[in-house]
């Protein structure tokens, strides 16, 4: 096979055969992030940048790596990761970087920062101190943040389900700007979450309006993923419009089987939206399943407070009887059928025994009481929201979405490393499977689309919505995060009965220049940096 790569990359070869690099990543089938079909080329690295690609047969390097015969690309990014603890734990970032993944974006909601020295439980209070701290220990992955909308109002607010009034919004407004200059790429928000849900729009818009002023974007779980998804999508299109905000949705679903035929109108809307001119774009996880916790079926209003709280109401009779008749019926929303959902994780061990991987209609069984009841039996005894994987969604719903030219990617999951310590834990596959899932099942076996629309997906979609400068493609002059997998066979390997496997076919994986997945085998280097929003250079 010839050497086949763009004009611009077309350079005296004369220039370059005396000139040094670091590493040489020979003959492989690149991929660089555009959608554009791919070519045969060298691809050269010079400290953490990359330095040239085309055809270096006349030049040497300090290390060279055979790729022919498979795909190099740009490493990954993960709209909604959750490794924001777990990297401070173990900075490897296993599950990801097996996958190709660079780059972390955490925040749904909740990010890193701020805290006050109520809630501080770390060595930080602001984001950019959790920023710096992460970087200095050292991980082997970049990362990023939104600041998240209730960091920000539980620590004006806490857990009360009241509105701010002028002065305290004042103050919140002001810890937005705060976090915009220290780096966040934007605001977020979970609004089926108590106590993010007891947000306005309006709250939600004067923060937005903040978070746009630095250029940064609005990125939303939705208050409504299901029988009130229009609504959920027209507050979304509202703070986008009012705001004038770059907006995406997180993990773009359809929930609860008597709404998956609304797909043809949620897309009609967003088209809609997007042909008024708001900028509107969405990732998603590649399973029909998703993963939260028990909590969600509770009513939001009982969860005013906090978890404490919470389970006081429990303990009333009057209230327990108004939660359980609330919950019956479909406040906020009708609950998913019991037989659809799983129970992933208890803190009590005696409780991971009994429960772990039965079905909420099988515990309700052998507690032998309705599965609201169950829900709120497990709540109280546990002392935690419990974690559980719900079947709520069409898997053609996934597959059409995954196909909108819009959509990227994401694990909304941690990464973490297979030992004793989370081996005998309950984990949704999505955590090992996310990015592998897509290139090997969809891409590969399904042919949803093809591998360069893949990787454009998972790299420099992201980064452009993101407004981050010099990563998602392979460009000389950008940061050498390369990622060089087998498209024949790169797979996810987790199910939900065994979560615990590691993807297939990332053979090598370069942070910043810097080797971390070497023939599938993680290197132990920690190159990972910051990589902070559009907000960041206007404080300097």
């Amino acid at each position: 096979m010839k050497y086949l790569f763009p004009l611009l990359l077309i350079v005296s070869i004369s220039t370059l055969g005396q000139r040094p690099f670091d590493i040489i990543i020979r003959r492989g089938t690149v991929y660089d992030g555009s959608g554009r079909s791919p070519f045969v080329a060298d691809v050269a690295i010079n400290k953490d940048t990359i330095a040239f690609i085309g055809d270096l047969s006349n030049s040497k390097a300090k290390k060279e790596i055979s790729a022919q015969g498979l795909a190099v690309a740009p490493g990954f990014i993960n709209m909604l990761s959750w490794a924001d603890e777990d990297l401070i734990k173990d900075g490897r970032s296993m599950s990801d970087i097996k996958q190709g993944v660079t780059l972390e974006v955490f925040g749904e909601g909740v990010s890193p920062g701020p805290k006050t020295a109520k809630t501080k439980k770390a060595p930080w209070l602001s984001l950019g101190d959790y920023l710096v701290f992460l970087e200095r220990k050292g991980v082997s992955t970049n990362f990023a943040s939104f600041v998240g909308a209730t960091s920000i109002r539980l620590n004006e607010l806490d857990q009360k389900n009241i509105a701010p009034n002028k002065d305290q919004l004042q103050k919140m407004k002001v810890a937005v700007s705060k976090a915009m200059e220290e780096g966040a790429l934007g605001l977020s928000s979970a609004l089926i979450y108590a106590p993010a849900d007891y947000a306005s729009t309006e709250e939600l818009i004067e923060l937005s309006k903040v978070a746009a002023s630095y250029n940064g974007m609005y990125i939303t779980h939705m208050r409504s993923e299901g029988d009130k998804i229009f609504d959920g999508l027209n507050e979304t299109f509202r703070i986008a419009h009012e705001a004038k905000i770059q907006t995406e949705i997180y993990h773009l679903k359809i929930n609860q089987e008597r709404n998956w035929n609304k797909i043809g109108q949620v897309i009609a809307k967003i088209d809609s939206a997007q042909k008024k001119g708001l900028k509107i774009s969405a990732d998603v996880y590649p399973y029909h399943a998703s993963g939260t916790s028990l909590t969600a079926r509770i009513p939001t209003w009982a969860q005013g407070g906090g978890a404490i709280e919470m389970r006081k109401r429990f303990k009333d009779h009057t209230l327990r009887e108004k939660i359980l008749y609330d919950m019956k019926m479909g406040i906020p929303s009708k609950n998913s059928d019991p037989k659809d959902v799983m129970l992933m994780q208890f803190h009590r061990d005696s409780l991971n025994k009994l429960y772990r991987g039965k079905r909420l209609n099988e515990a309700a069984k052998l507690h032998g009481k309705t599965s609201d009841e169950t829900v709120l039996d497990l709540v109280t005894a546990d002392k935690s929201p419990i974690a559980a994987i719900f079947f709520l969604m069409s898997e053609d719903n996934v597959r059409q979405i995954m196909q909108l030219p819009y959509v990227s990617f994401c694990s909304d999951a941690s990464s973490i490393a297979i030992d004793k310590n989370t081996i005998t834990t309950g984990a949704h596959p999505r955590t090992y499977g996310s990015f592998a899932r897509v290139l090997g099942r969809y891409a590969r076996e399904e042919k949803l689309f093809s591998l360069e629309e893949a990787v454009h997906k998972l790299t420099l979609l992201p980064a452009s919505n993101l407004k981050i400068k010099k990563r998602g493609s392979l460009k000389v002059g950008n940061y050498a995060d390369v990622v060089v997998f087998d498209a024949k066979t790169i797979r996810d390997n987790a199910t939900f009965e065994k979560p615990h496997q590691y993807a297939s076919g990332m053979i090598h994986v370069f942070v910043n220049g810097t080797q971390v997945l070497k023939d599938g085998e993680h290197t132990g280097a920690m190159p990972g940096k910051c990589v902070r929003g559009p907000g960041w250079r206007n404080r300097k």
